[in-house]
């Protein structure tokens, strides 16, 4: 089957469900005696915003009122012979359905009966098991580094995989989830109605921070059919609006070791400096047509390094002479004698039997005066990351309505090398960015029948940044220096170069694009869903970790781990070659039930 088969496959399909980053109102109207009241007038208002929707009730009573945005609403009826019945303090959630019945009494349609309730969330049209984490949870709950994911454990069900968080070199860092005793990998991820998730591990992209964040819904337990991507749980995000008012803040959030007490174990304070700052801001641009909302996140680390322990070779050493580190002073009470089938005496060598690439390595060292070898060595440990996110929503008509969404983020995380230390060479920098858009498009063709478009795209470029040191041909050995200018040492119990440092290596995962379309249509008392999707994940990633080259001296060949280092004598020595991976994949998603009576089952 072609993708544009596919494509036709899935907008003519079926569904039961709304989608996901929409609402809903159903109910029925009915007189003081229970009697249906068909013809009635009905009509939601967003409050915030001032957009409304309108539909009739059918000869049953019943009402549907599909595709809504989520916020606060208040619900008008009127029909002749009745009073005006007005209900505020309705909030629609993310993907919710909420039913409100309504009763009418008799009287002067000038005249009003006002109710004052909150509109009870009772879910009767899906199968699936679900909690809304509110705004006023996102923005209350007390978050570690302000990552929102981490509320989706409030939702129930929910804890943290532990060492099968998959998070990998080529995704963008994020909190790793199970649902419901599920693979980590098994949950779906939606924002702004639009898949929003790797294609490398299936894991959530990163989402906006909490002043950019509606809500969310998580879903569990035989989830409707739309949600077909994975099969443990579906999240469902949308990020804020503008509205008639214009509303923002500004924030910052501080840690530094200066304002901190010491931990009681610890020698002195930490000095960890942590910023976290930003803001939001959003409103009109055209009262009740044109609404904007933008905001900014900026979170800088800085720490000093941390001192660490390492055994390296000494002067003396350079020179032929290993009397020193042999001693018991530098072996726990041992005395270790080399081997004399190696050219050593009294455990001293000849300099010119000392491999030329372990003394150029030995020269990028730093010097130490302590005879068994010990140095210190810190770590760098600075990032920065940044938190972008723009919205725009257009009330072309009270038929049509228009919204696009950008989302940036970007984190920087340095190497762990210092430009001078060889054995601060532990874990590359990072360079890496995600950046996505989102389409919506309604059209109410009549309060029947009502089309709701969307279209998005992200793309995510994971870099890895190499450290510039040495290659492995620069110091002088017979390796090819397809690594770049690292390479990778391991001195087991002594000292380490390279310990995480891999050559170039980068992932570019997009675009990553997805349409879905559903349609609502009310006959009589009767609702059905047209709808559909099609996604397709594109992975493009190459690597170099094999490439460096790593030597492993562990003891093996004179006794002494230093030894073996000195004179060339690596246990092992595996090298690689740079390789890439190249995939494209689609997938549509249709359903064939069609629902029985829409506002009442």
């Amino acid at each position: 089957m072609s993708t544009f088969q596919r494509v036709l496959w899935g907008f003519v399909s079926l569904s039961s469900a709304v989608w996901a980053q929409n609402a809903q109102i159903s109910g029925s109207v009915r007189d003081a005696s229970g009697l249906a009241i068909p013809g009635a007038e009905i009509k939601a208002t967003q409050t915030q915003t001032g957009i409304s929707r309108s539909a009739t009730s059918a000869a049953d009573g019943s009402y549907v009122l599909p595709n809504l945005p989520t916020g606060p609403y208040l619900l008008e009826v009127a029909k002749d012979g009745f009073s005006k019945y007005v209900q505020s303090g309705i909030v629609l959630q993310v993907d919710t359905t909420p039913t409100i019945d309504v009763a009418m009494r008799v009287g002067a349609v000038n005249e009003q009966v006002t109710v004052e309730a909150d509109a009870a969330q009772v879910e009767t049209r899906t199968t699936s098991i679900g909690q809304v984490v509110d705004s006023q949870r996102v923005l209350e709950m007390p978050l570690n580094g302000r990552e929102v994911h981490e509320l989706i454990f409030l939702a129930g069900m929910a804890n943290y995989p532990g060492a099968a968080s998959l998070n990998t070199v080529r995704n963008y860092p994020t909190v790793v989830v199970s649902v419901a005793g599920g693979a980590p990998d098994s949950v779906s991820y939606s924002l702004d109605g639009v898949i929003h998730q790797d294609p490398y591990n299936n894991l959530s992209l990163p989402l906006p921070f909490p002043d950019a964040l509606q809500e969310f819904k998580v879903e569990t337990s035989a989830i409707p059919a739309q949600y077909g991507y994975h099969s443990t749980a579906m999240v469902n995000a949308i990020t804020k609006s503008g509205t008639n008012q214009f509303h923002g803040d500004l924030f910052e959030f501080l840690r530094n070791g200066d304002l901190n007490a010491r931990d009681f174990f610890a020698a002195k304070r930490d000095t960890l400096k942590r910023n976290q700052f930003g803001g939001v801001i959003g409103g009109p641009i055209r009262k009740d047509k044109l609404f904007f909302f933008g905001g900014y996140q900026r979170t800088t680390l800085r720490s000093d390094s941390a001192q660490n322990t390492a055994y390296i070779p000494t002067s003396d050493m350079a020179q032929g002479n290993f009397t020193a580190i042999t001693s018991p002073a530098c072996n726990g009470g041992k005395q270790i004698n080399l081997p004399a089938s190696l050219g050593f005496t009294n455990n001293q060598i000849a300099p010119a039997l000392l491999d030329p690439v372990a003394l150029n390595i030995l020269k990028t060292l730093p010097a130490t005066s302590d005879p068994c070898g010990s140095t210190l060595y810190g770590l760098v440990a600075n990032s920065g990351e940044d938190l972008v996110i723009g919205k725009m929503d257009y009330q072309i008509s009270t038929r049509q309505s228009l919204s696009g969404r950008f989302n940036l983020a970007r984190l920087i995380q340095a190497s762990t090398f210092d430009g001078k230390d060889p054995l601060s060479i532990s874990n590359y920098g990072l360079n890496d960015l995600d950046y996505g858009l989102a389409l919506g498009y309604t059209f109410v063709f009549n309060p029947n029948l009502v089309s709701s478009l969307r279209a998005g795209a992200s793309r995510t470029n994971i870099v890895k940044v190499p450290d510039n040191y040495k290659s492995w041909a620069g110091l002088g050995a017979n390796v090819s220096p397809l690594g770049g200018n690292v390479i990778a040492v391991a001195a087991t119990g002594e000292f380490a170069i390279g310990g995480g440092a891999a050559s170039p290596g980068q992932s570019h995962n997009g675009p990553l694009w997805s349409i879905y379309e559903d349609v609502n249509y009310v006959r009589g008392d009767h609702q059905i869903t047209f709808g559909g999707s099609i996604y397709q994940q594109r992975l493009n990633y190459y690597s170099g970790v094999n490439a460096v080259g790593t030597a492993t001296f562990d003891g093996s060949v004179t006794g002494l781990v230093l030894a073996d280092f000195m004179l060339g004598r690596p246990a092992t020595f595996a090298q690689g070659t740079i390789y890439g991976f190249y995939s494209r994949s689609t997938t549509s998603r249709s359903t064939s039930r069609i629902p029985g009576k829409s506002v009442r089952d």
